[in-house]
């Protein structure tokens, strides 16, 4: 694969933000012709889907700025530093944003949500032997909680009801791990 590589020439930091960093780079093709890119490099994010003994996910609905809509989504977050423990953030975030703590956390593999113009990481994982608690979401997060069978939520995904792609692919992902696909 080496012989479609791009390599780095120099890279400028356009926008240093709270959660995204803007580079424009300039590069060598694999060809050697020169070619500039921009990139968003993000420190990573976990997402986690939580399945009830009976076979519920804990889902939020959740109003999301950039697209104007509230989104059913799963809960996620981002990684508090690179080195962060991956299933640690995943249980953090589940119990923030539901209140609820897992037994056991599968892990269902990571994704680039959008590669071609970002190096962010989303690790996803499956959340069992859940146990309900108090919720402690952070003060700018407002979302409602709900349990929904996993297996309407694989309807919904295939029927285009749901848009957001890391709820997608765990829900496509913990279907075919719990026996529903």
């Amino acid at each position: 694969m080496e012989k479609l590589a791009e390599k780095t020439v120099s890279s400028q930091l356009i926008f240093d933000g709270k959660i995204l960093h803007l580079y424009r780079d300039d590069i060598a093709l694999p060809n050697g012709k020169p070619a500039e890119r921009e990139v968003i490099r993000h420190i990573g994010a976990v997402c986690v889907i939580p399945v009830t003994d009976d076979g519920c996910a804990v889902m939020e609905r959740q109003y999301r700025y950039p697209v104007a809509e509230v989104i059913l989504e799963i809960p996620a977050g981002k990684l508090d530093s690179r080195d962060e423990d991956h299933e640690a953030a995943a249980r953090r975030e589940l119990e923030e944003e539901t209140g609820y703590r897992a037994e056991q956390m599968i892990p269902l593999g990571k994704f680039y949500p959008a590669c071609a113009y970002s190096d962010e990481a989303i690790w996803m994982y499956l959340a069992k032997g859940l146990t309900r608690g108090d919720r402690h979401p952070d003060e700018d997060e407002f979302l409602d909680v709900e349990l929904i069978p996993l297996k309407d939520l694989v309807r919904q995904v295939l029927d285009g009801q749901i848009p957001d792609a890391k709820t997608q692919i765990a829900v496509l992902k913990a279907a075919i791990h719990e026996g529903v696909l």
